[in-house]
């Protein structure tokens, strides 16, 4: 197999190919029973359309090319013949094209007749798989025409006066798009407990194609989403399937034409059910993702060394498919925000888990400490207002009072009065223990003491005119803590801690428990909004809430200037969106700079296009050029990879709430706090200059 990645250039940034992926397409067609020349001609139709399309492999359905429910006529020499010519028409006609056709056909071997399919590339037969295991229950009868191919292994055919390949154990790799590894299933092959496309995964397959007869019955589609699904996530690879539909025999059943491809769990594609014409499923499957996913989750090759005797044994038809590489589109669906679904009921059930995550992590923790007072600092904000939340969730879980939770507005030398009044209002709404303590004398103490010229009335408004009054509001917490008998409750987020727009020691970045450490920014606004709809609070507290969502992110640092504009977090390190976007594909699959922004391009460059999270403001929505999604990735990259990571090996426990990662040291992520980010930026300059 294939081990090495695709690399992308300045030249190839707009490739999908070069990207890792690859156009995978599952089709069905009108057929006509028995008449395998013009079967032929259906599917060179649909392959020259997939061609046109930058489709690498193109699965057909079980038996395509003589029909699947001819029955006894599969016994006919006519018949036969007629489907040998079939193979060679598709073969002849396949030379100028650039999928690898994968089409089904019964044929002769020895005295046995076999449902296969055959595999063509470009004017040649790569192989042929034959169908492992054949059904002969309800209303199947397979083994009364066909021989299992179980036993192939490591054999070979003749067909269309060529001998080829056969057998179960083929892996077709495209040697020059790295990753894309095919494997070929047939039907009832999928639907026991070790299908053949398990060993195949194991032994280095990522794209498993399932070429299905399957007649329809009442609950059957549901079923084979449901085996799809399951496989692509338990094999880390694509699932591509393709039913027989139109022209099929109604004789005593019906066929619904269904094809669907699958990704690691997730649906990419499908088309509509009882298609009246030709249908394809059409996506641009991540070869990348999987080679990433199986080699961080180590277990996938432990589970290759248990079964080596088997796996060990596949063969491997190498062939080159030629692939465009110019910009052909991305052919799947990208999140703007990945971590927060677009589907309404997949989004609530997401806010409903991440916040009893976190109210549950932190009513243990309190629950081990004894009975401690919760000591909060209140900015009106949207993060220490989320970590309120939780906080009178889980004492209201425990049965104690919201008073025992002390809430603090530490006002500086930038506090807004839209702000403060959004603390005490929810402070009030919520019925905690709430007070103010203004931080600007002893802040202005401190730069006095070191001769900072702010205290002179100079306006310098630098880095430690900002962490002076971050490192107060900290200290004052956790010396209120101490007095009070209680906890220092952290508000800061994951997308914070993976910028380190934090103050370190004294200061945001630390607490005696960091409720928000799992939650990117991106994330907490929806969990607001679902406290809101879901009525966790009452109305009081759910008008304040909005006024919360409603307030520009702003560290309240730096005074207003002579236009009155507020310090902007966005503005200084860029937006979340973006940052967010950056951080859960570094994370969670750890791609390439370039392709991070080659995705990022294609999410975020027209407003109007693909979907948003529900509750998204629709005239608030934006977009942005490829310039700027470079320029704020180097600002990630940089802070991330090349800054950020003391801040976050000394962190306090909390909760991981994403599957997209998280940044604890004892949890997920670690990384040492003296690397540089030199190579990350490299490949981006290399790339994107």
């Amino acid at each position: 197999m294939t081990t090495s990645t695709s690399r992308a250039s300045a030249a190839t940034f707009t490739s999908a190919y070069d990207h890792g992926f690859a156009r995978i397409a599952a089709c069905t067609i009108p057929l006509a029973i028995a008449e395998p020349l013009r079967n032929a001609e259906a599917v060179l139709a649909e392959a020259r359309s997939c061609h046109d399309q930058g489709v690498a492999v193109a699965v057909f359905p079980e038996l395509c090319l003589s029909g699947y429910s001819i029955e006894d006529l599969f016994l006919q020499d006519p018949v036969l013949d007629a489907v040998d010519e079939a193979v060679d028409a598709v073969v002849r006609g396949s030379v100028d094209l650039l999928p690898v056709i994968v089409v089904g056909a019964p044929l002769r071997r020895n005295n046995r007749l076999y449902n296969t399919a055959v595999v063509v590339h470009r004017g040649e037969i790569l192989g042929v798989v034959p169908k492992s295991l054949l059904p002969t229950y309800r209303e199947f009868y397979e083994r009364r025409h066909f021989a299992p191919g179980d036993d192939m292994r490591g054999s070979s055919i003749t067909v269309a006066g060529r001998e080829v390949p056969f057998g179960p154990d083929l892996l077709f790799d495209a040697e020059d798009v790295p990753g894309l590894v095919l494997h070929v299933e047939i039907c009832e092959d999928l639907w026991v407990p070790v299908p053949p496309s398990a060993e195949a995964a194991l032994a280095g397959a990522t794209v498993l194609a399932n070429l299905s007869g399957s007649p329809i019955t009442v609950g059957r589609a549901e079923d084979r989403h449901l085996l799809c699904r399951s496989t692509s996530s338990r094999c880390l690879a694509a699932y591509v399937y393709a039913a027989a539909g139109m022209g099929e025999s109604s004789n005593d059943l019906s066929w619904d034409g269904q094809t669907m491809l699958y990704e690691n769990g997730v649906l990419l594609a499908e088309t509509e059910r009882f298609p009246d014409g030709p249908r394809r499923s059409v996506a641009d499957v991540d070869v990348d993702l999987l080679r990433q996913e199986r080699m961080r989750q180590g277990t996938f090759d432990d589970n290759r060394r248990m079964h080596a005797a088997r796996t060990n044994d596949f063969r491997t038809v190498p062939f080159r498919l030629d692939p465009p590489r110019e910009d052909i589109g991305l052919l799947r669906s990208v999140h703007r925000f990945p971590f927060v679904p677009n589907d309404a009921e997949r989004l609530a059930l997401d806010c409903y888990e991440a916040f009893n995550i976190q109210v549950s992590a932190l009513q243990q923790r309190m629950a081990y400490i004894g009975e401690p007072t919760l000591v909060i600092g209140v900015s009106g904000g949207l993060d220490s207002t989320h970590a309120l939340l939780v906080a009178a969730q889980a004492m209201d879980r425990l049965g104690r009072p919201r008073t025992d939770i002390l809430g603090y507005t530490l006002p500086g030398f930038a506090t807004s009065e839209h702000t403060k009044s959004n603390a005490y209002a929810l402070g009030e709404a919520l019925g905690i223990s709430f007070a103010e303590i203004d931080i600007r004398p002893a802040a202005l103490e401190m730069l006095g003491q070191m001769g900072h010229p702010f205290a002179k009335g100079e306006p310098v408004y630098d880095v430690t005119f900002e962490n002076v009054q971050a490192g107060l509001r900290t200290d004052y917490l956790f010396r209120l803590a101490n007095d009070r008998g209680g906890i220092v409750v952290g508000t800061g987020d994951l997308s914070e801690l993976a910028l380190g727009w934090c103050t370190y020691g004294v200061g945001d970045q630390m607490s005696h428990y960091a409720v928000n450490a799992g939650v990117p920014k991106t994330l907490i606004q929806h969990l607001i909004r679902w406290v809101i709809s879901a009525g966790q609070f009452d109305e009081e507290t759910a008008q304040i809430l909005q006024s919360v969502l409603d307030t520009e992110i702003t560290p309240e640092l730096v005074p207003a200037g002579e236009d009155e504009q507020v310090q902007s977090t966005e503005g200084t390190i860029g937006p979340y969106s973006l940052h967010d976007f950056t951080l859960f594909h570094v994370l969670r699959y750890g791609f390439r700079p370039s392709k991070i922004a080659f995705l990022a391009h294609h999410a975020w460059r027209d407003p109007d296009a693909g979907s948003w999270p529900p509750g998204f403001p629709v005239d608030e929505r934006y977009g942005y050029e490829l310039a700027e999604i470079r320029r704020w990735l180097e600002v990630f990259l940089k802070r991330f990879f090349g800054f950020a990571q003391f801040k976050r090996t000394a962190i306090p426990n909390g909760p991981k709430v994403m599957a997209g990662g998280a940044l604890s040291p004892r949890g997920e992520w670690r990384a040492p706090s003296d690397a540089t980010a030199r190579a990350w930026l490299a490949e981006l300059e290399r790339v994107l200059p």
